[in-house]
């Protein structure tokens, strides 16, 4: 009896496994049985139209996408830029999305595209979610949306990438722009902030002060070295990386190559023909 017992257990497990086996989803249209999303459908904030592939591979290449990155798209749809993310690109990778139904399809078409184990996509509000976390964020949402998001972006981690379809920042002006069969994706990093006085001083001896003034990722100020003081020129802030010259007190152009970490700048200070010095600055 207990034998026979056994075996049917045995059986009904396998029963189970089969079951369970034949309802793993294969396809979009598994996924879609229960919901089929039409274009131009009402979300919260926005309406539903997905992004073609050939952009969604070119805003990913315009983040530098690798698999060391954990990539949160918001307002995620049906998953596709997510998925992508970690299909094509090995990142880890998490979507946002308002619409449950929608959020239901999305983890389905994770399944189906076998990156369970490095994507998933959650209900959530953006403007609620926190995704300070990520170090690619991207979206297709809605100019005024995209301005509501800018202060929270700003406030990221300088050097998190931010990529956009169609849309841009107002005046934050994109790092890079690219056009894809007449849409456009749009890539901005998170710069550091750098506003405020400096004061560096130079492995070998030399002391100067820099006032920067800062729009986003555009630095304007003057240098002050002795007596003299002279405006900073080919100025560029790329997330956490600053450069720009100016001339000394002897008139000589020196530049400067350094690493923003709050408020301290650690780099070099190259003299034109001449020698390099490590240097570092402290804002007052």
């Amino acid at each position: 009896m207990q034998v026979r017992l056994s075996r049917i257990v045995a059986a009904a497990a396998l029963l189970t496994l089969a079951a369970t086996v034949a309802a793993q989803p294969k396809s979009r249209a598994d996924c879609e049985r229960d919901y089929k999303p039409h274009v131009g459908q009402s979300g919260k904030d926005v309406v539903w139209v997905p992004t073609p592939d050939d952009l969604v591979n070119r805003m990913l290449k315009m983040a530098h996408t690798t698999p060391q990155d954990y990539v949160i798209d918001l307002g995620a749809g049906d998953g596709k830029i997510a998925i992508a993310a970690a299909k094509q690109f090995g990142a880890r990778s998490l979507g946002i999305e308002y619409n449950p139904d929608m959020v239901k399809l999305a983890n389905c078409m994770v399944q189906v595209e076998g990156v369970a184990g490095k994507t998933k996509i959650i209900q959530g509000d953006v403007f609620k979610e926190d995704f300070s976390k990520a170090t690619v964020v991207t979206m297709y949402l809605l100019p005024e949306l995209n301005l509501r998001l800018r202060p929270i972006i700003l406030n990221m981690k300088p050097g998190t990438r931010v990529v956009s379809h169609q849309f841009t920042m107002g005046d934050w002006e994109p790092d890079e722009t690219a056009e894809i069969e007449y849409r456009s994706a749009y890539l901005w990093i998170v710069p550091a902030k750098v506003e405020g006085t400096w004061n560096f001083r130079a492995q070998n001896g030399a002391q100067f002060s820099v006032a920067l003034n800062q729009k986003y990722q555009k630095l304007t100020g003057e240098a002050a070295m002795g007596a003299n003081r002279n405006p900073i020129v080919g100025a560029t802030l790329h997330g956490d990386e600053i450069k720009f010259a100016f001339n000394d007190d002897k008139g000589v152009t020196r530049t400067l190559t350094g690493k923003v970490q709050g408020n301290e700048i650690t780099g070099t200070l190259k003299a034109a023909g001449g020698a390099e010095a490590k240097v570092t600055g402290t804002r007052k």
